[in-house]
This record gives C-alpha cells, structure tokens and sequence, in this order.
C-alpha cells in the first residue's frame, strides 16, 4: 500500500508546486533580476549592473532614513506588542468572570483594515496634539503613532495564541511548583515561560515581519511626512518605484535589500528561540 502510495506522491504535489512558483519563486527570481536593470515593463528591460543598488544608498539619503526608521520601530513594537499580550494572556487565563468577553473586545482591533485603522488614529492623535501640534509637525509624532496603532492592532492577535499556549500547560507541572514552594514569580520564569516558548517563536516572527512589513498604516497615519522623515521601507520602496520615470529599477533594487534584510532577521530570530523551545 505504502509502495502504491509513494508513485503517487509528484502527482499529488505537482499542482502544489506550480502554483508555489507561478505565485512566488518566478516573481521572486524576476524581481532579483529587474533590479539589476532598468525598465519601466518586463518586456523592456534593459541591464545595468549594480547602478540601481548603488544610487539606492550613496544617492537616495531617504533610503537609509527609512531603513533606520524602521528597525527602530520594530524593535519597540516587537517588545510592546509581546509584553502587553503575554501579560493580558495571563490574566485573561485566570478563572474571572467576563474573560471571554475581554479576549473578544481585544482581538477585533486585529479585524480592521490598515488603511481604517490609520484614518481613525491620526484623527484620535492629532485631536490629542491640537492646537500644538500633529502627527506631521515632528517625526516623534510619527513614529510614536505608529507605535500606539501597531500595539492596538496586534496586541489581541498575539493575545489569543499565549492564550492557547498557556491553556496546554501541564496542570501537573503548576501543581509540582508549587508544592516545591515556588513563588508566582518563579512558577512563571521556570514553568510557563518555558513550556510556551514555541507560542513566543510564533508570536515574535509574526511581530517582526508585520513591524518591517507595516504599509497601509504609514501611508495614511503620517504618509512619511515631515519631509520624508517618517516614512517606513515599505513606503519608501513604494514612493521610489511609482515616483518618477526609470526609477523602477531603484526601487526593486530596495525591494530586493528589503526581502533580504527581513528575511535574514527572522531567520536568526527563529533559530535564537527555538532552541529555547522545551517539550512536555
């Protein structure tokens, strides 16, 4: 039966795969190679060599500014989308009333779309900052927004999946703790921490491509400005693309640096916490 099944295995798996390059591998690999071209179609490129790379970082200033923009807004929205999630996760785990009332109301955030969610905070913020300021007065503004707005969006998202990884912890091992004479505190950096590592890998990846990623929030929360100086990656490489005449090729050029860079950091991030990862 096994031997019947294995002659099978292409066939079952070809239309998988097909649809995996058709949709992914030949626009990623074009991409790889318009960006060493300039075009403004597929069909009429024309190659440059690494000129597009080297105008992307020694001629456009906004690039490394976007770049440095963004990192530092994924690593404050990585630790603040984790610690507040994990800490509702852990009261919202607790046996009270109304919990499953609370975990609804912080996940519909998650069900709005970018574009909305960006509309309705740069009303909510520059209400706060007016008559003083706006969120395009100072890139401060901006970022903290962004900030505030990621939080708002991921934070029930994040919360429900801690949620389903402290819920498998071993009643026995809770009970073992404490018996020993753990603390709550103890119980928490020995037991449950450890047993959900899986659930923080998931979490920090999603956390991490979605902070790089960010696109429809920035454009219509701040759309980059004062001057450009709130503009995260994603916008960037979409301003440059769609800017002017034979730029398409700077701005692939970015996308490529952009795949790579995201892809490089989530890779070592997976790799950090998974061996951090303990089995029941």
């Amino acid at each position: 039966m096994q031997k019947d099944l294995k002659k099978y295995v292409f066939l079952f798996t070809l239309p998988v795969f097909v649809a995996f390059a058709v949709a992914f591998l030949i626009p990623f690999f074009l991409g790889i190679y318009l960006s060493f071209t300039q075009f403004t179609t597929v069909t009429d490129s024309r190659w440059t060599g690494l000129s597009n790379y080297i105008k992307a970082f020694a001629d456009d200033k906004t690039f490394l500014n976007s770049l440095w923009f963004t990192v530092k807004f994924a690593v404050v929205s990585v630790i603040s989308v984790n610690l507040v999630a994990f800490c509702l996760a852990l009261l919202l785990t607790r046996k009270i009333r109304g919990t499953n009332l609370f975990r609804t109301i912080f996940f519909m955030p998650n069900l709005i779309g970018g574009i909305v969610l960006g509309y309705i905070w740069q009303l909510i913020l520059n209400g706060i900052l007016y008559p003083n300021a706006t969120l395009t007065t100072d890139p401060k503004y901006g970022f903290w927004g962004l900030v505030i707005l990621m939080n708002w969006q991921m934070v029930g998202y994040m919360m429900i999946i801690y949620i389903a990884s402290i819920q498998n912890v071993s009643e026995d091992l809770l009970d073992a703790a404490r018996v020993d004479g753990a603390s709550p505190l103890q119980v928490l950096r020995n037991v449950i921490i450890p047993m959900v590592m899986p659930a923080i890998t998931i979490c920090l990846f999603l956390t991490l491509t979605n902070s790089f990623k960010l696109f429809d929030q920035n454009l219509s929360l701040t759309a980059g400005a004062p001057s450009r100086q709130s503009e995260m990656l994603a916008l960037n490489i979409y301003n440059t693309f769609f800017g002017s005449v034979h730029s398409e090729g700077i701005g692939q050029a970015k996308a490529v640096v952009f795949s790579l860079l995201v892809s490089g950091i989530v890779l070592i991030q997976l790799k950090l916490t998974s061996r951090k990862e303990v089995t029941a």
